[in-house]
């Protein structure tokens, strides 16, 4: 059973379309928190993946982060959204980043 905050990440989480990412900085921000730890701990919690599309959620560097299924498994699934990748980093960061 999911906590009320985490619940919160997840309804956010489904907000970002195909083709974007956003940050666990931003997730938070839009909750008017800066638990940006937590909101990263409640994706990989996330129940509901991919239809709650926890993959979609990055450093705020660009960077990749974690994941559950591990990092390889994001990538796959980021790059099939259309999202180019190198160097485990988002190419074109600024222009693909979704802000709530």
């Amino acid at each position: 059973m999911a906590t009320e905050f985490q619940n919160k990440v997840y309804r956010l989480l489904k907000r970002i379309p195909r083709g974007k990412v956003t940050t666990y900085k931003h997730i938070a921000h839009a909750l008017k928190c800066k638990a940006y730890r937590a909101v990263g701990m409640a994706c990989n919690k996330n129940p509901f993946a991919p239809k709650v599309p926890c993959h979609r959620v990055v450093n705020s560097d660009g960077t990749l982060g974690g994941f559950a299924r591990g990092v390889k498994a994001k990538k796959a699934l980021l790059t099939r959204e259309g999202i180019e990748i190198k160097n485990n980093a988002i190419v074109k960061f600024k222009q693909v980043v979704y802000r709530f």
